[in-house]
């Protein structure tokens, strides 16, 4: 089915479902016509299908009968929100890709097991944007050597060199955005109380 026999099914449907819902609250035509300032015949055509339904009407008359929009059209459910990826496993961490599109800011949930490899920095083109889901998360950046907690999050440039991993304590778990140089993330922290 193509997208304008889908589009001129919702509107089909658009008419019937006006006569029940105005019929549900015991609304008149002359009532509904005196509330949204459209006249009875142009409400009696939208009813029976002979007047294609528009913003233009359909705004007073869900204003009316105080409806959602998406109640008059009969909106389709929304789809299953879930993602579902498959994890990749490199170098002994694994990744879930939260985006799908290639290119541009990518975004991956991390899971690192507990592990004591020896840091070694790297450094390339872009922008990196990490967040502490649980466990403690060991980032080298530059001359740093800091541990991040459980809602903790950073921002670096990845020319810069840098690691993370595990501290060795045990699993650690981590949202990571990266994107190229110029797509930088703001975290806004919260002034301490004085």
């Amino acid at each position: 089915m193509t997208t304008t026999d889908e589009t001129d099914d919702v509107l089909a449907n658009v008419g019937p479902r006006l006569r029940r819902i105005r019929k549900e609250r015991e609304v008149t035509l002359a009532a509904l016509s005196e509330a949204t300032g459209i006249s009875v015949s142009t409400l009696s055509r939208l009813e029976s299908g002979r007047r294609r339904p528009s913003l233009e009407l359909l705004l007073p008359i869900a204003r009316a009968h105080q409806v959602a929009l998406d109640e008059l059209v009969g909106a389709p459910p929304v789809g299953d929100p879930r993602v579902r990826t498959k994890p990749l496993v490199r170098h002994g961490r694994t990744y879930w890709p939260l985006t799908r599109q290639p290119g541009g800011l990518q975004a991956f949930k991390v899971l690192v097991p507990r592990s004591t490899e020896e840091p070694e920095p790297r450094a390339h083109e872009g922008y990196e944007w990490l967040y502490v889901l649980s466990g403690r998360l060991r980032v080298v950046l530059g001359e740093h050597d800091v541990v991040m907690t459980a809602g903790e999050a950073a921002e670096f440039d990845t020319r810069v060199p840098h690691w993370f991993g595990s501290t060795g304590e045990g699993p650690v778990e981590f949202l990571s955005l990266f994107g190229p140089q110029g797509e930088r993330m703001h975290v806004r922290a919260r002034p301490k109380p004085a």
